[in-house]
């Protein structure tokens, strides 16, 4: 892994990987976790299956919106997603899940093209990848 481009994290949920898989697969359960605190999403094509485009808006709490677009490269159910956003900033998002007693290790690896970018994006990028996750907790949680 190369550190000077990629953001990483790793956190274990209480939920089986078959669970913490889904919440990935289907665009319903997707939106109501995906992005930091306060944002929404709006889902304009969710093709989800290797080469299939994911294409959505995600709107902050200010109402400033961020185009996003990303192609689906490699999915393992229940233990492997990984899809290249492909609009910038460019970076390859790597999501392991690995059964653990008690649950699953979720592993977060989010590689960009560039040092650069990642290094002007971490402050931002590092905290709202935490704030992700913690949406996704709580969306399991709840049974979603």
């Amino acid at each position: 892994m190369d550190e000077d481009r990629t953001a990483a994290t790793e956190r274990t949920l209480p939920h089986p990987p078959e669970a913490v898989f889904a919440a990935f697969e289907t665009p319903e359960r997707l939106a109501a976790w995906w992005g930091p605190a306060g944002f929404t999403n709006e889902f304009e094509r969710f093709d989800f299956r290797v080469g299939g485009r994911w294409v959505f808006v995600m709107q902050a709490p200010d109402g400033t919106r961020y185009p996003n677009e990303n192609e689906f490269v490699l999915i393992e159910p229940p233990s492997r997603i990984v899809l290249r956003h492909v609009v910038p900033p460019l970076f390859t998002l790597d999501v392991q899940l690995e059964p653990v007693a008690g649950g699953t290790r979720l592993g977060w690896q989010q590689v960009f093209d560039d040092a650069g970018t990642a290094q002007a994006l971490r402050h931002v990028v590092e905290p709202a990848n935490e704030q992700n996750l913690d949406r996704l907790e709580a969306v399991l949680a709840a049974g979603g």
